[in-house]
């Protein structure tokens, strides 16, 4: 039977639940069991799919085409497992599956509330992350602050999880913060009511994670266990990290994988985190500054682009680089016609979204890019306008455009699909999840995998429209990865430029710490080489510091 860790965030919310409970699965597996994930969201949306990136930051799709909260991509980069559409649960889905029941008669004329209703139902939901796992261990992150009224449910429902599969078999991790007041201590008494809060409706904390600013001492962690009735040794420190990849060794360090074993009796072996280890050599030892630009239109909240940031991190440090991200507002980008927030760049990434806001900025840093012969990698919208840049200057006509942006544009070369225009669902017009693409011998692509077919997660509407495909070819573009059936467009790169690769789908969703994605890492050895050619690539002790908006 599963064993289940139950991960709830108290005092403010932004703690880095998802992060320590991701690096809890990551020591989890290092000791050879098996790991399953889950994020419960308290928010009545069904997905994050419409929600605005400022409002929740990156949608994050899984293989089967779910799109998730952000954390599933933390799951998968620490845990090295791909999630499903099941590990990722909301209100709104919870409320959608009682509703339905209840028009069906399944609930058989009763009254239908909250208890039993929905808390069966959130119950069921984590059976079912277990069952397709078949996991040694199921994390649960519970979303929100204890003290919400959106997350009682949730916590109602791993309340009576642990009556309904024993005790031995549950765990429940709480974590909060210290905050540190004028005279520079740090308090307990914001823990002590998180705790009482949460002990209020029935769950007893087994193990505190205490975040602070530093690591804290033991006459500290003693009070903390005092008054919150836990043992001391459950009481991990976490203090701020050099990097979210730090926190693996550190929590392990502090002995919580090691505690989890123990309390849940799990037949484990000797946890091994050479890798851990490793990557933060790398990190650390990585000195060469590269200059990346990230240019997009959300970038006040760069966790809008999350897994993209990560994706670059991942390859400069194995190419032995510190990356330094300049954050380009695609809109300043519009309404400056210039590039001076360009220039100086080793390499522009212009990753995806929606709308026509801040496009024409984008088409105008992938037209520097290839007019300068500066790398550049465009993700889904910054394949398409890598197409409306290059057909703009074939035909001679600022009119090339997609149809999402202009309706009536006379060269539609984006477009929907025939069978998409009569679906009035918008979601049902998405291209979700994984599709192969075969690569062409001899492209870019092809030599960045080093296989002739690959699969990569989707998430978008409008597609290449074909009726362009022998003009744009003919002023150097090369359609490198194409679906099966040879229809649908999904890589483009231009024949005569070191590194110039647009992609319809998001390779950044499969980048991993210890594996970085094939197509960054070639764009980043692209990215070195320019930066070599120009004189930049030296060392720096600087290097590695983000340029925030």
């Amino acid at each position: 039977m599963s064993k289940f860790v139950f991960v709830t965030g108290g005092v403010t919310s932004s703690l880095g639940k998802g992060i320590t409970a991701a690096s809890l699965g990551s020591v989890l597996a290092a000791r050879g069991l098996s790991v399953a994930s889950l994020k419960m969201d308290p928010y009545l949306n069904v997905d994050p799919g419409t929600m605005s990136p400022y409002q929740h930051g990156e949608v994050f799709v899984t293989e089967d085409g779910a799109e998730a909260d952000l954390d599933l991509g933390h799951y998968e980069r620490f845990i090295d497992r791909n999630v499903t559409r099941a590990s990722n649960l909301t209100t709104g889905q919870i409320y959608n599956a009682v509703i339905a029941k209840e028009r069906r008669g399944d609930y058989l004329g009763a009254t239908v509330q909250v208890i039993p209703h929905v808390t069966n139902e959130i119950k069921a939901r984590i059976h079912r992350v277990a069952r397709e796992g078949q996991a040694d261990v199921v994390v649960v992150e519970v979303g929100g602050t204890v003290g919400d009224i959106e997350s009682l449910p949730y916590l109602e429902a791993i309340r009576q999880f642990r009556n309904d599969v024993g005790r031995d078999n549950v765990l429940y991790i709480h974590l909060t913060l210290l905050p540190r007041v004028a005279t520079g201590e740090l308090k307990t008494k914001p823990t002590q009511h998180s705790v009482k809060e949460l002990r209020s409706i029935g769950i007893q904390p087994d193990i505190l994670v205490a975040r602070a600013d530093e690591p804290i001492d033991e006459e500290l962690r003693e009070k903390i266990a005092l008054f919150c009735d836990v043992k001391t040794e459950n009481v991990i420190a976490e203090a701020d990290a050099w990097s979210i990849y730090g926190v693996p060794l550190m929590i392990e360090e502090a002995g919580l994988g090691r505690i989890v074993v123990k309390e849940l009796g799990l037949d484990a072996a000797p946890p091994d985190l050479s890798a851990w280890q490793t990557l933060e050599d790398r990190i650390r030892n990585a000195r060469i500054p590269l200059e990346i630009g990230l240019v997009g239109k959300y970038i006040m909240l760069p966790d809008a682009y999350l897994s993209v940031a990560e994706s670059i991190k991942h390859a400069a440090w194995a190419a032995g680089c510190e990356p330094r991200i300049r954050w380009v507002d695609s809109e300043r980008l519009e309404r400056g016609g210039d590039d001076e927030p360009l220039v100086g760049l080793d390499g522009i990434v212009v990753p995806g979204g929606f709308g026509y806001r801040g496009i024409e900025g984008k088409v105008l840093a992938v037209r520097y890019g290839r007019l300068r012969r500066v790398p550049t990698l465009g993700l889904c919208m910054g394949m398409q306008c890598m197409v409306i840049e290059l057909a703009r200057t074939a035909l001679g006509s600022e009119d090339a455009n997609s149809t999402e942006f202009d309706a009536f544009t006379p060269h539609p070369v984006i477009d929907l699909l025939p069978e998409q225009r009569d679906i009035n669902d918008k979601g049902g017009t998405m291209r979700l999840g994984s599709y192969p693409c075969v690569l062409e011998e001899g492209s870019l692509a092809h030599e960045a995998y080093g296989q002739p077919i690959v699969l990569e997660r989707h998430r978008h509407r409008f597609e290449f429209n074909n009726a362009y495909r022998e003009l744009l070819a003919g002023h150097g573009m090369r359609f490198s990865g194409l679906s099966p059936d040879s229809r649908l467009v999904e890589i483009v790169e231009l024949r005569d430029h070191p590194f110039y690769l647009g992609t319809q789908f998001h390779p950044e969703f499969k980048s991993r710490p210890h594996r970085p994605h094939p197509l960054f890492a070639a764009f980043i050895r692209a990215a070195l080489a320019y930066a070599r050619a120009s004189g930049r690539a030296g060392t720096s002790a600087a290097a590695g510091v983000e340029a925030r908006p």
